[in-house]
């Protein structure tokens, strides 16, 4: 006896589609430079929750994008973003606190939003994560995590890791490149968070 199974068809309601078309109006409009455009469309759906328009919105005021720069609204719309787990508002964010911009530095809370942002399998939050520990800003000194974050990083094309490797291959052991090359095969992205 065989099971009957339906396909189930998708289709946004009204207000869905319009918030489609909002944010892509907005994408094209940003990429092609009209930022004033891009904000009119972003800002009605992030303040409405949406967390893809709250990121963008903190990135145009990190890079003053038709608004003026503004370092306080970007974390402020980056967090909003990054609390509903947007993987590139949580490295921003991350950014933020690591550099003390709109906020006080804070290598430890830094570290938070990498690790957010990497577990999403973000590639510049798996390079800079990897740069705290060769550091050791937020975390113990780890050249073993390091090079296993800059691997998974440089593995997405992330250019900074793959120079942040040469680096740190000068600093290891063999027994320690193995190890990091081992936990990099074997890590996997958790998802969202």
């Amino acid at each position: 006896m065989f099971l009957e199974t339906e396909t189930l068809g998708w289709e946004p309601n009204a207000q869905a589609r319009e918030t489609m078309s909002s944010y892509q109006e907005g994408m094209d409009a940003y990429e092609r430079g009209d930022y004033e455009t891009a904000l009119k469309e972003w800002r009605p759906l992030a303040e409405r929750g949406n967390e893809a328009a709250q990121a963008n919105l903190g990135f145009m005021y990190a890079k003053g994008q038709g608004v003026p720069q503004d370092d306080q609204e970007a974390v402020r719309w980056s967090r909003l973003a990054a609390e509903q787990g947007d993987a590139v508002a949580q490295c921003n964010l991350g950014v933020m606190y690591n550099k003390g911009q709109g906020v006080p530095q804070d290598y430890t809370e830094a570290v938070k939003w990498y690790r957010l942002a990497v577990e999403q399998g973000d590639a510049v939050a798996q390079a800079n994560l990897g740069l705290m520990y060769a550091k050791g800003q937020g975390v113990a000194q780890n050249y073993i995590q390091a090079y296993m974050w800059e691997t998974l990083a440089a593995a997405q094309g992330n250019e900074n890791a793959s120079k942040g490797l040469e680096i740190l291959e000068k600093k290891m052991s063999p027994a320690q490149l193995a190890e990091a090359q081992r936990l990099a095969r074997e890590w996997t992205p958790t998802g969202k968070e």
